[in-house]
């Protein structure tokens, strides 16, 4: 799963009682992967955020105290298909299989209109492209961009989610998406006619981005101003009768404090 499915997961089945500790996410996020390469893990606890600081310290002070740790070896062959179960050391572990993407999909059509968002797509104007830069968001894009949008096949680019990333840096900046930056032409070299309208990537896991316009990049700093400034056409933000704040942190621009200030609104800066 994705590091954002993963989290909405977790907080899924923990709507009505605790049932699930949370989620361990092995992963190299935006970095190559593979045998040779980076691998990470990060552990999101019950409401599916970040574990804090003082948990993963905590583990990793335990790390040091290691002595021995256990494999599982089993001649049994598993089918991934379907929920199974499996005995270790004497105690019956039951192995629960589900969709990686419905979920997921289906909150997003809480949370925008599909109906119109489709109706965008199928304009004869307005054309788009995708890449997945080899990661876990491959069968998201596939799910929702081609069988629910109608996007093209070839329009979702490396959207094969392979082990080792296909060798590459699934980081989605200006100098690591340069299949995605050359098509949507930043260096201004063709006919804009020829350029797509928009254009978006994510990294190895999922949970970072780039959009790209017609021959211009757009700062990921500025997402949470832009989300802001259009956010009567988000379906969920309607449903809770619009904006009651924004916050910023760091990274985020002062386009933001701009923003809020046309709306009304307050702005908080997380420090």
């Amino acid at each position: 799963m994705s590091t954002p499915a993963i989290s909405l997961f977790v907080r899924n089945e923990n709507k009505e009682s605790l049932v699930c500790f949370g989620a361990i996410i092995l992963t190299a996020s935006h970095n190559p992967g593979g045998k040779d390469e980076d691998f990470g893990i990060k552990f999101n606890n019950s409401a599916g955020a970040p574990a804090t600081e003082n948990i993963t310290n905590k583990i990793f002070e335990n790390t040091k105290k290691m002595k021995i740790y256990k494999t599982l070896n089993s001649e049994k062959t598993f089918n991934l298909e379907t929920d199974f179960s499996l005995s270790i050391e004497g105690t019956k572990v039951e192995v629960k299989i589900v969709s990686s993407t419905e979920l997921y999909k289906e909150n997003m059509k809480q949370l925008f209109d599909f109906d119109k968002i489709k109706k965008l797509f199928s304009r004869k104007d307005f054309s788009f492209v995708f890449d997945g830069l080899h990661g876990v968001s491959g069968p998201y894009a596939v799910e929702i961009f081609k069988n629910e949008f109608g996007v093209k096949t070839e329009n979702l680019l490396n959207c094969d989610n392979l082990p080792d990333f296909g060798g590459h840096h699934p980081d989605p900046n200006l100098v690591y998406a340069k299949t995605l930056v050359e098509k949507m032409d930043i260096a201004k070299k063709v006919d804009a006619t020829l350029v797509p309208d928009f254009g978006a990537a994510c990294d190895g896991d999922a949970d970072r981005n780039m959009i790209l316009g017609k021959q211009f990049f757009i700062s990921p700093s500025d997402s949470i101003a832009i989300i802001a400034a259009q956010y009567k056409s988000i379906k969920y933000l309607n449903q809770v009768k619009g904006l009651r704040g924004v916050a910023r942190s760091m990274p985020t621009s002062s386009a933001l404090d701009r923003v809020a200030h046309k709306l009304g609104l307050k702005v908080i800066l997380i420090k």
